[in-house]
């Protein structure tokens, strides 16, 4: 879906927000580049595969996000936060449209590796107090020794068949390296989302470690050793792992666990989404049904539809981040959840991210912004095909939208509506939230 190149909405460096989004923290027979000429290899693919399209690339200034503002507006240094985002829009610039649909296991225009550090370089600087950034670079040096440390420990397997080259690759990686995936609760953790954390711990989502896997065989194309045609293989359950297999065995069934540059890149960013997505309660509903819920809590107008339980999470999680509390992702940030909803919107993904990161401006108190936002999505969604009857799920989510709507316009219509109450700033808050 192409999302509107462009939105009117104005600069939010003026405004305040009613909640809390606190500063932060081989061998010699077979002949191979040196270290050094990784980083050039890289630099190489990027300037002769080209990538880009004669599309004008989406921007933070054109889009007017809202979180990198309304953090300086507060006296919250974030250079390097826009550092790591403009490093992220640097690269998805390289995704034409048939870039997006080109299987991560042949990607040649976007350095995906580079997209998901500077997506946690963002991140990082987000929630901690460091005046140094993340290091890139250095992470970048760690990725690409593991392509390195392959080929000078398992030379032969580049000569036999597709299937013992996979398996020695796999066996390297998931039992000499130790890479595994990380299971149950451990899932939402930062550490299995972000690649600088993956590369160190060496347990990580099913995107994290399919990202590794498709960028040991990046390299191993560059320098003329993969000599097949090789997919990765995408679990979509909760433990398995991303395995390689020739191509030309594939099955038809297969295709659905083919993982495109796009969709890899909006798995890592809908990982992060959900994991620190403000409102953990009644996980069988959609994020934004959630976040609609507990917008309705709080005007108590939605009380009968609900249980205890889930009023009293909706109510507890609202309560928690009006005193900027960020004590786990189990109780959401939504510092991480803005900034995985804009780089969503960057990467023109679904018109569902513009009604999503609506409904947190609205909860941060952004009325003018979340209003606009949310008629962008209904003029975006209503010029889309429609090719599947609504489900109940999406019945209700729009639903929520025109109460939403209603609600914003009403705001709308009173006097000072876009400068919300001093008494419920909290955004200049310093408060340590561990």
């Amino acid at each position: 879906m192409v999302m509107m190149s462009s939105l009117t909405v104005q600069s939010s460096s003026s405004l305040t927000s009613p909640w809390t989004i606190p500063g932060s923290s081989f061998v010699k027979a077979i002949p191979f580049p040196s270290k050094p000429s990784v980083s050039c290899c890289r630099a190489v693919l990027k300037v002769c595969c080209g990538g880009g399209d004669s599309r004008t690339p989406f921007s933070a200034a054109e889009l007017k996000l809202v979180l990198h503002d309304a953090l300086d507006s507060h006296g919250i240094d974030t250079t390097h936060a826009r550092d790591g985002r403009r490093g992220f829009s640097s690269q998805i610039q390289n995704l034409s449209a048939v870039e997006r649909e080109t299987s991560i296991s042949i990607n040649r225009y976007v350095d995906l590796g580079k997209a998901a550090l500077y997506v946690a370089a963002e991140d990082d600087s987000l929630i901690s107090h460091s005046s140094v950034a993340l290091p890139v670079d250095d992470y970048i040096e760690r990725l690409d020794d593991l392509s390195m440390r392959y080929c000078t420990n398992n030379s032969s397997s580049l000569h036999s068949s597709p299937e013992n080259f996979l398996d020695s690759l796999e066996r390297f990686l998931y039992v000499k390296k130790g890479f595994r995936r990380s299971s149950g609760r451990a899932q939402l953790e930062p550490r299995a989302l972000y690649l600088h954390s993956v590369l160190t711990h060496r347990s990580g989502s099913a995107a994290m470690l399919s990202l590794i896997y498709s960028e040991i065989l990046k390299m191993l194309r560059l320098w003329g050793l993969l000599e097949f045609d090789c997919e990765i293989y995408f679990p979509h359950d909760l433990h398995g792992v991303p395995r390689g297999y020739h191509k030309l065995k594939s099955k038809e069934s297969d295709t659905t666990h083919i993982m495109t540059s796009q969709s890899l890149l909006e798995e890592i960013l809908r990982n992060l989404k959900e994991a620190f997505w403000p409102f953990q309660n009644d996980l069988s509903k959609s994020l934004f049904l959630r976040a609609a819920r507990a917008a309705n809590c709080v005007d108590r107008s939605d009380n009968d539809e609900m249980s205890g339980f889930h009023l009293a999470s909706a109510k507890a999680a609202h309560h928690r981040l009006d005193r900027g509390v960020w004590t786990s992702v189990r109780f959401g940030d939504m510092r991480r959840a803005l900034s995985a909803c804009e780089r969503l919107i960057l990467l023109e993904s679904e018109p569902k991210e513009l009604r999503d990161y609506s409904i947190l401006l609205y909860h941060c108190g952004f009325y003018d912004q979340s209003l606009k936002y949310l008629k962008s999505y209904q003029e975006t969604k209503n010029s889309a095909l429609q090719t599947q009857s609504p489900s109940k799920s999406s019945i209700l989510e729009e639903d929520a939208v025109e109460q939403l709507m209603i609600r914003l316009k009403l705001i709308s219509m009173e006097e000072g509506w876009s400068k919300p109450s001093k008494a419920r700033n909290f955004l200049g808050s310093y408060t340590e939230p561990w």
